[in-house]
């Protein structure tokens, strides 16, 4: 089970960094960010630890990005706003999950204002 995500006061562990894969490596079904070249042990532990972070750091980042971005299309004040129906068709998740996290967004949304960011709305 992933770690929850940092709160914006608490500082935000730097994952290891995700290396893009070139096209050709793509196309070959057993490559997966140079792993299965390396042959010791340990070294494909330690590396394949790294990128499990890495991938669980990028989920929790990019959770909170489409829960703020749920609760500013939900947001009353927008004549264009969205209902929870709309926004879970489009992200392709529940309606009662869309409410989630419109809530969840509208929590990490207040936090980023009380802190001094600007209002993204």
């Amino acid at each position: 089970m992933a770690e929850p995500t940092p709160r914006r006061n608490e500082p935000r562990l730097r994952p290891a960094p995700l290396l893009f894969e070139p096209a050709e490596a793509v196309a070959d079904p057993e490559h997966f960010f140079d792993l299965e070249s390396i042959d010791d042990p340990r070294a494909l532990l330690s590396r394949a630890t790294e990128l499990t972070h890495a991938f669980r750091a990028a989920t929790d980042r990019a959770v909170e990005f489409q829960a703020m971005a749920a609760a500013q299309l939900a947001d009353p004040r927008r004549f264009d706003r969205l209902t929870p129906a709309v926004i879970a068709e489009q992200a392709e998740w529940t309606e009662d999950y869309a409410k989630k996290m419109v809530e969840f967004g509208r929590e990490l949304l207040s936090g980023a204002d009380a802190e001094g960011y600007a209002d993204p709305i």
